[in-house]
């Protein structure tokens, strides 16, 4: 929840409760035409949370490749089998149905799991993948995912959030902490997470590539993204009507707090 709502503030406040700090961490990724949205990978700090086993959840009928650490951090480790297990048999399937030749391009940031010669790694029959590392300090200007396709993505998943929240607790004597504590576990966050995804649109994603190649993009793309203004005033307009004090300024806060990447020293001391 974004900062300045009550519920946030107050969990610091309470003497010996513990802050709702759990997180996951999410890689996502798409083709330039925007129409191959590859399985993304997630990594919690628990393998079988209790939730799996009270929603019989079958780990490999996810709509995301499940790994889990301690950290809830992306290995290398995770990330090579992302690309064997996921991302190769994807692409190779994609550029066969669509007649396209047995070629693709890896596009990655410097990322502590991006470790280099991530080729040598491939399977056999993945050798037609190449991956091609972006400079350092580019992620701003370059970074595909980052030109609004992972904010967009944290705006939309917040919005269903909010609206699945709302759902629950209108017309009931439910607070938000009690929601948040007997009514929302990672199953949950899981279909959210589906759901945010196929909400990016073709649009938002090609428009991407707008600085990186921009000759890939079609004209009509650079009119603009869909606009993202109306789903954070969709989740402005839910969080009132929850009793929330929130404003746009709190929403793009929360999607800009959650966007901190990982040293690598960091990376190496959570796995060492």
């Amino acid at each position: 929840m974004p900062n300045r709502t009550y519920i946030t503030a107050e969990e610091k406040t309470m003497p010996g409760h513990k802050p709702m700090k759990d997180r996951l961490t999410l890689s996502l990724c798409v083709n330039t035409s925007g129409n191959c949205k590859i399985k993304p990978l997630l990594v919690y700090h628990s393998e079988n949370p209790r939730a799996f086993k009270s929603h019989k959840i079958l780990k490999e009928k996810l709509q995301v490749k499940w790994r889990a650490n301690p950290k809830a951090w992306v290995t290398r480790k995770f990330f090579v089998e992302w690309i064997n297990l996921v991302f190769g048999p994807s692409v190779k399937k994609y550029l066969q149905k669509n007649n396209l030749p047995m070629q693709a391009l890896l596009v990655l940031d410097n990322a502590p799991a991006h470790l280099p010669n991530l080729e040598d790694d491939l399977l056999e029959e993945f050798k037609f993948i190449k991956v091609l590392y972006l400079p350092p300090n580019t992620t701003p200007i370059l970074q595909l995912m980052d030109q609004q396709v992972i904010c967009n993505f944290k705006k939309l998943y917040t919005k269903h959030i909010f609206r699945h929240c709302f759902e629950v607790t209108e017309n009931t004597n439910l607070t938000l902490r009690e929601f948040w504590k007997d009514h929302f576990n990672i199953v949950i966050c899981l279909r959210i997470i589906d759901q945010a995804w196929l909400g990016v649109t073709t649009r938002t994603l090609t428009s991407a590539w707008k600085k990186l190649w921009p000759e890939a993009v079609a004209e009509r793309a650079f009119e603009g993204l869909e606009p993202e203004v109306s789903v954070v005033e969709e989740i402005v307009s839910l969080g009132k009507s929850m009793g929330l004090e929130v404003d746009e300024r709190n929403v793009n806060e929360l999607v800009e707090e959650q966007s901190q990447e990982l040293t690598t020293d960091k990376l190496i001391s959570a796995i060492s």
